[in-house]
């Protein structure tokens, strides 16, 4: 059986490629059979793992899209792309920017992503999509076909209040598209945990969703370290596999993978 997770949060820069990516090659190195799906518009995830620009790539996700909109044929492993560290790459750039505005006027739009995912999961264990900042219709497509979404947050007030928006989203697409969608947890990543500021901001998200939803033990320490590594291309158990990050998505992976059972 695959899992599709979407990694999600409508606020930009709070770790969402990186946790893709290096939960992805984590995941893989647990003898996982992984895709990453790059949905954002920046193209960060597939710059970050070495495809320098995106922008030039041929075929991506949105090329993908475009056809299963046009009812066109889709060769359900084109395109995809095969990183040294084990996992699949299905590339995103520009091109989804206008595939956004272009989905609403499309029959059942939200359900266009699904209909590619239900293509290519019996090759894989684990689908993870790395969502735009954002909560327009491409993500709401990533909603549509995910089993979970797990949200990274960064330890800071105004990014934890943005949290209720999307929890509310996250409500209207399992009621009215996909009953089946939970929340796989919400991460806390770039925290500074000699300040007590990152401790209140802890604890101030365990007061306020901690009932409704599940939250990692394992966090993500700010480092300079894991900001070199998407100019590497490569995941942080490659660049500096001995340090605090490449510990904290171990164990991250371990919690996702225990999620399962």
């Amino acid at each position: 059986m695959c899992r599709v997770i979407a990694i999600a949060n409508q606020k930009g820069g709070v770790g969402k490629t990186t946790t893709t990516s290096n939960l992805g090659i984590g995941l893989a190195k647990q003898g996982k059979k992984v895709l990453l799906i790059d949905a954002d518009a920046q193209g960060s995830l597939t710059a970050s793992l070495g495809y320098t620009e995106p922008d030039a790539i041929e075929f991506t996700l949105a090329s993908v899209m475009g056809s299963l909109i046009k009812d066109e044929e889709v060769e359900p492993m084109e395109g995809i792309l095969h990183h040294e560290e084990g996992i699949d790459l299905m590339p995103g750039n520009i091109e989804l920017s206008g595939l956004e505005v272009s989905l609403v006027n499309v029959m059942s739009r939200e359900r266009i992503m699904q209909e590619y995912i239900s293509m290519v999961q019996d090759y894989y264990d684990y689908i993870l999509i790395d969502c735009m900042p954002s909560l327009g219709m491409i993500t709401i497509n990533a909603f549509a076909c995910a089993d979970s979404i797990l949200i990274p947050v960064q330890a800071a007030y105004l990014p934890v209040k943005g949290l209720q928006q999307l929890i509310k989203t996250i409500g209207k697409v399992k009621r009215q598209i996909n009953q089946k969608l939970e929340i796989e947890g919400i991460l806390l990543t770039m925290v500074d945990s000699r300040t007590n500021y990152a401790r209140d901001i802890s604890a101030m998200l365990k007061e306020a969703y901690g009932s409704r939803v599940k939250i990692f033990t394992n966090i993500i320490p700010i480092s300079v370290r894991a900001a070199e590594i998407s100019a590497e291309g490569v995941s942080i158990y490659k660049h500096d596999p001995k340090g605090k990050v490449a510990s904290a998505y171990n164990s991250l992976t371990e919690e996702v993978l225990a999620n399962e059972q």
